[in-house]
């Protein structure tokens, strides 16, 4: 594993990717803090370690998050990882969507890795040392049909986190911004709960396992982007040599 710090903070982490991820570094030594709004979710994550610390929080609130890092910091020590897998995923057409969850979507997905960068990454530019991934998507490169708000924040998650790199990159931080197509979560059966499209349903599902080993295979390389997946390393070539295909295919696997 690529990670020898002593104290990671992952949000998102009372379910998912998230709390696998938790498991993960918590059997390899690390203090882990888990920030989540789902109390009962955090509790299960809490339990399936003793360096597990769960704290419940609204990623959306600046000023609590920034509250929330201090607090981390004083209990558990200095930050050396943040892994922002905090999400939600509601699908459906834009238009047909409450304008208010489109906008939330944002402010999760989005806006809540903002607030964590801002909160974190500060400190660890300071001390010259950590890693810093944020986990996009493959429709945040592949867009489709009834995948508008989730779509369109993990877009803004990808050039956030590609200027973010470029203005940090010889701080000693290393940055990884994974893309992965559908992954066998709690977030998937989320979407399944509004509508699913049929394009990214016929993919490859991976297990969260793939993912974050795709994810340290990228720090240890100093590579800003991870595509974990056939589907989204062909996706990524694609969509920047055939982007009219990649919407006719979209068009006729939902029918309009």
């Amino acid at each position: 594993m690529a990670f020898s710090g002593k104290v990671a903070v992952i949000s998102g982490g009372g379910s998912g990717m998230g709390q696998a991820w938790a498991r993960r570094l918590a059997a390899a030594g690390a203090s882990v803090a888990v920030l989540d709004l789902n109390e009962v979710g955090l509790a299960e994550t809490a339990e399936l370690s003793g360096a597990i610390s769960p704290f419940r929080l609204d990623i959306t609130d600046a000023d609590a998050v920034a509250e929330t890092v201090e607090k981390i910091e004083a209990e558990l020590g200095p930050i050396d990882r943040v892994a922002n897998a905090a999400a939600i995923m509601p699908f459906g057409r834009l238009l047909e969507e409450d304008p208010g969850v489109t906008n939330r979507v944002m402010a999760v997905n989005y806006g809540g890795l903002v607030n964590l960068a801002t909160a974190a990454l500060p400190r660890m530019v300071a001390r010259g040392r950590g890693d810093f991934i944020s986990f996009s998507s493959m429709t945040g490169i592949v867009p489709g049909l009834l995948m508008g708000a989730y779509a369109s924040s993990k877009a803004a998650v990808q050039f956030y986190s590609e200027i973010l790199y470029h203005e940090n990159r010889n701080t000693g931080i290393r940055f990884c911004c994974v893309c992965p197509p559908a992954v066998k979560t709690a977030l998937w059966q989320q979407a399944e709960a509004t509508v699913v499209p049929k394009l990214p349903a016929k993919g490859e599902t991976l297990l969260p396992d793939d993912v974050i080993d795709e994810i340290e295979r990228c720090l240890d390389k100093g590579r800003p982007f991870a595509y974990p997946g056939k589907q989204t390393r062909l996706g990524v070539i694609m969509r920047r040599l055939f982007p009219g295909l990649v919407w006719r295919v979209s068009h006729d696997a939902e029918g309009f």
